[in-house]
């Protein structure tokens, strides 16, 4: 009982806490400056950039490929929640990613960064590079997990003991991070992530307000013009949890699901605002 207690209390402290919707009322149809690929199954494929910019070219084995590249549900699909519920707003994304989002509520919006940042590391058997902190400051590494340690949590405080689990497979990772979901957050992350300006950012990079309450939305795709104006995508998880969607942009509907670092001051998405000097990147 007194562990169930800790992990409610730190899910509804430290996970994404609900502000006020902004802009509902804006248009939600795609401008026709934008295309869109019925039939497109990747973040890449299924939006086209706006005219006079073109999409950068990712290198292969990256995490800005991985997300450029990474499968979206088909076209027109719903958000739902971890319990199979649909999200309460289906006005304000453009499209899914197809991820499972699991079924507790865990998943939620510095999870969905940190979960895709992982899985791309499994897939390239990087496993000494997944870890990350928990909101006491501990640092769970996954190169531990993976030799059948477990962790121990009692009030404040982490250890690692030993187990004979099995501890290697795609399953027990899952488990793994099911722990990074409950101890860690927006709070967490923010303390680990690298600030960047906005002028420097990449496909991977996150805007992330941490504390309570926090966000963060993750960066997925990337386009440039000639004149230097860089445009972006933007995915995010929710709370409650939920799949990971592609928000659109409802204050400029020409250039929707792209968002602009031209004169950006804040980043006003559906469900949060953020300032332009909290884009931060994993190290």
């Amino acid at each position: 009982m007194r562990l169930k207690l800790i992990l409610i209390l730190l899910i509804s402290i430290f996970s994404c806490n609900k502000t006020k919707t902004l802009n509902l009322g804006a248009t939600i149809n795609n401008s026709k400056n934008i295309q869109v690929n019925k039939i497109g199954r990747t973040v890449k494929t299924r939006f086209s950039v706006p005219n006079g910019f073109k999409r950068i070219i990712t290198k292969p084995n990256t995490f800005e490929n991985y997300l450029q590249n990474f499968k979206l549900k088909p076209i027109n699909s719903k958000v739902h929640l971890f319990n199979g519920e649909l999200k309460n707003n289906q006005q304000i994304h453009s499209a899914i990613l197809d991820i499972n989002v699991g079924k507790r509520d865990l998943q939620q919006c510095a999870d969905a960064t940190m979960r895709l940042r992982a899985e791309f590391l499994f897939a390239q058997n990087r496993f000494n590079d997944i870890h990350f902190k928990f909101t006491n400051g501990f640092n769970v590494e996954y190169s531990k997990w993976r030799k059948a340690y477990r962790l121990n949590v009692k009030a404040n405080n982490v250890s690692w003991y030993k187990t004979n689990k099995e501890s290697i497979s795609y399953k027990s990772f899952q488990k793994y991070m099911q722990w990074i979901f409950m101890y860690a957050g927006t709070l967490s992350l923010s303390k680990e992530l690298k600030s960047i300006e906005i002028y420097e950012i990449k496909i991977g990079d996150i805007f992330i307000k941490g504390g309570s309450p926090g966000h963060a939305v993750i960066i997925v795709d990337i386009a440039k013009n000639d004149s230097g104006e860089v445009i972006f995508m933007i995915a995010q998880s929710y709370m409650p949890a939920q799949e990971i969607h592609i928000l659109k942009n409802l204050n400029n509907n020409k250039i929707s699901p792209w968002y602009t670092t031209k004169n950006l001051e804040i980043l006003n998405t559906p469900e949060w605002q953020f300032s332009k000097n909290s884009v931060k990147r994993f190290n």
